[in-house]
């Protein structure tokens, strides 16, 4: 048998393909697909199950294949076929079989994870176990329910209170396994003045527990957090428990800092959870084991009621749900259990103590020391803003203010996020959005490290591509305030606020015909913005223009991405707004070309008709007879001067060519109008890339060089000064009185050039290529 699974395995694993048979089976009309003749072999089965997983490799080059699982993997793995062959045995045999593991499996997890006194239910679906807990609590805290149903919560209805920072969807799951209104959930907040953001409000539960039972409700089930989903923080379970045995409330404990009970050092916190009425456990993740059951464990001494809500079975194939697990752990042993979890919470503490020392990142699970979930997110304190605002702690401000500081930093966290997934696929990041801090990224090895094979050097790794990006994010951020101003004070350029845009910004040209009320399809705005996009993609610099999608009623937009370097941020606005004029008024004069050529066309086509009837005039009808017409013209020639017409595209205008045809040469006409340029021209160094800052004004001068870049510069401007005044005094000879004669060393200077011109050329070359 393990042979036969081995070599299946093999083949179900192995990308090569077996050549088809040549030979085919007839295909029977009324049932299609692979069920034909006799049927196939085992070989041709477990191909066809290999072209399904693995696709077509042509269309799908990099097809996702079957991940790296380990020996452990295969164990656990082979637990689930394991189970098929041992269901065949005989019922005594399996019933004993059954019962074994099922026992060693629940004792082994209650001494490691120190849970004393319980029993255990195996189910596949994570939140299975906790819906079979509340159908538990109802049978216990209702006697009658058995006998009259639903008419026994109508009486007095259950509540079952979550936290606020509970996992999504979780009291909607419970209510429709229960069959019970959503107004029998009840949300408890978490702390916001004392404590942990993340954290259940105790004085508020039990303000509400209160209020509950003065309206003749019954509190029925808490459920806490070890390890919130979103950033791992940890109720006060021990309160808790004092609170549910005050009131008679079951008490159901969950979340990823569980695992940390195997470790020899528990927090105290994590540590009271073993004296609570259930808890739920998801080994599979913790050390790295695919399609492992989920693990409630609960204290309860009535085994009817456990049967009856579906906690216990008689049916050995739910037994069985503990084999791979029983296999697992005996593959692993205790060293090699516990040696996991403390891996993935070394890898929290390395990448924790590692983020203190990084600028502008700030850690926001500081304060929880025991759990193995690290969030991350980048901030930057901007130079303009108010220190008094930032002392003020984050409850205390207004939505609409935390909005404003955060929006521009959510961008650029989850661009971090994005780029360090990439980059560093091991660490098994994600990036989320919480109600307060805003976009972050999250680091939880204890769910994604045994899976993934995450070493120390890939979160060192993580550090240096984190430092890597900081530069980009600091350097964007701070230009993101200067592009605004600029853009605003600069005409036919509209800012576009868009949060969501990890860039410098998004700006508009806005044309001589637009509508921004308008919310319809604006061609020639469209035009404009991609000829704009083109003209700077063309300048090779280092940012990075898109046109991206609408962003509300706005249409045509370009957008800056990320700055690496300092950006002249004048330069950049004033050539998107004199690129966009150009392109503009390029499209008018050629549209305005094509009316002036259509007139002019109709122009020349009368005046070709006028020229006819003249000549028909002047040479008289008997000349057009063709044979009358050719022997008067051969006795009395007609001496017709050559006439024309030249169509001038720049005066848009019909011209004779009487005057080309005279003086041989073609008419000058009007000189068309300068192109639209900047105010200023910007003069950039050898290699020197556009939007970058000018070098003049800085601290950027050679050490070893005895005359600066600056200086030579400025030699220039005076030397081309000074050539231009002396060409003014050579075409002003009225004013050559007034000017002092040179002296007899300047004379003999300006001699000694003019015979050596060439010694000058170096220098001036020099110069030349400085400017």
């Amino acid at each position: 048998m393990g042979k036969n699974l081995k070599e299946a395995m093999r083949m179900l694993e192995s990308s090569q393909r077996t050549e088809e048979e040549n030979g085919k089976k007839p295909v029977s009309e009324d049932i299609p697909g692979p069920l034909q003749g006799s049927g196939q072999d085992m070989v041709s089965i477990l191909q066809l199950v290999q072209n399904l997983m693995h696709g077509d490799e042509d269309e799908e080059p990099q097809s996702t294949r079957i991940q790296n699982i380990g020996e452990q993997g295969h164990m656990a793995l082979l637990g689930h076929s394991l189970g098929a062959y041992i269901s065949t045995l005989d019922k005594e045999k399996l019933r004993k079989l059954t019962t074994r593991i099922l026992s060693d499996t629940t004792l082994w997890l209650r001494r490691i994870f120190r849970y004393e006194n319980g029993c255990a239910y195996f189910h596949e679906e994570e939140r299975e176990g906790l819906a079979k807990i509340c159908r538990l609590a109802i049978h216990s805290r209702y006697e009658d329910f058995v006998v009259d149903g639903f008419d026994v919560l109508y009486n007095k209805k259950p509540v079952i209170y979550l936290s606020a920072a509970a996992r999504p969807g979780l009291g909607q799951y419970l209510c429709n396994q229960l069959g019970l209104p959503v107004s029998c959930l009840c949300r408890v907040p978490c702390n916001t003045m004392f404590g942990s953001q993340h954290q259940m409000d105790i004085a508020f539960l039990e303000k509400l527990i209160k209020d509950d039972i003065e309206k003749g409700r019954l509190p029925l089930l808490l459920v806490a957090s070890a390890g919130t989903a979103a950033v791992g923080h940890t109720d006060k379970i021990g309160r808790l428990k004092e609170l549910c045995e005050q009131y008679g409330i079951w008490l159901h404990v969950e979340g990823v800092n569980l695992a940390t009970l195997a470790l020899g050092y528990v927090s105290s916190s994590v540590l009271a959870a073993t004296k609570c009425d259930s808890m739920t456990l998801t080994p599979g993740p913790w050390l790295g084991l695919p399609a492992i059951p989920a693990v409630t464990l609960y204290k309860h001494d009535d085994p009817a009621l456990t049967l009856v809500a579906g906690l216990t079975s008689n049916k050995p194939a739910d037994k069985l749900r503990a084999l791979p697990l029983w296999l697992s752990l005996q593959y692993l042993g205790l060293d090699g259990i516990v040696e996991r979890i403390k891996h993935a919470c070394q890898l929290s503490q390395r990448l924790q103590e590692s983020l203190k020392k990084v600028d502008h990142i700030k850690i926001l699970v500081e304060d929880e020391l025991s759990s193995p979930v690290v969030v991350f997110r980048f901030f930057q304190e901007l130079p303009g803003s108010d220190p008094a605002f930032k002392a003020v702690p984050v409850s205390n401000v207004a939505p609409a203010a935390i909005g404003r500081e955060r929006d521009p930093c959510d961008a650029l966290n989850r661009w971090l996020g994005e780029q360090l997934k990439q980059l560093v696929p091991m660490c098994g990041l994600t990036v989320m959005d919480l109600e307060v801090d805003g976009t972050c990224v999250r680091f939880s090895p204890l769910m994604t490290a045994a899976g993934l094979g995450t070493r120390g050097e890939d979160v060192d790794q993580l550090i240096t591509c984190i430092q890597s990006k900081l530069p980009v994010l600091t350097c964007t951020l701070q230009l993101r305030e200067e592009f605004r101003q600029e853009v605003e004070g600069t005409a036919s350029l509209l800012y576009v606020d868009d949060p969501t845009w990890p860039g410098i910004g998004v700006v508009r040209y806005e044309h001589a015909n637009d509508d921004n009320s308008s919310l319809k399809s604006d061609p020639e705005g469209e035009k404009i913005h991609t000829g704009l996009l083109k003209k700077l993609n063309e300048l090779e610099s280092d940012l990075i223009f898109k046109m991206g999608p609408e962003y509300k009623s706005m249409k045509s937009c370009i957008y800056i991405g990320m700055a690496s370097d300092d950006v002249d941020v004048s330069e950049l606005v004033e050539t998107i707004a004199v690129t966009a004029r150009e392109i503009e008024e390029n499209s008018r004069l050629l549209e305005n070309m094509t009316e002036v050529v259509r007139k002019g066309i109709q122009e020349a086509q009368v005046q070709l008709q006028k020229a006819n009837e003249e000549r028909l005039l002047e040479e008289g009808v008997l000349r057009q007879i063709p044979v009358v017409g050719s022997v008067l013209n051969w006795f009395s020639p007609v001496q017709a001067s050559q006439k024309g017409r030249s169509f001038n595209l720049t005066a848009g205008s019909l011209e004779s060519t009487e005057y080309t045809y005279v003086h041989k040469v073609q008419g000058t006409g009007v000189t068309p109008p300068p192109t639209p340029s900047g105010t200023r021209s910007k003069q950039r160094l050898p290699g020197q890339k556009p939007f970058k800052r000018s070098l003049r004004g800085s601290d950027a001068v050679s050490e070893t060089s005895s005359v600066s870049h600056i200086e030579d510069l400025e030699k220039v401007e005076q030397l081309s000064s000074g050539l231009e005044h002396s060409n003014l005094e050579a075409h002003c000879p009225e004013q050559a009185p007034r000017a002092s004669a040179p002296t007899a060393t300047q004379t003999e200077a300006l001699q000694n050039k003019a015979q050596h011109p060439e010694d000058d050329h170096p220098q001036v070359e020099g110069l030349e290529r400085l400017r």
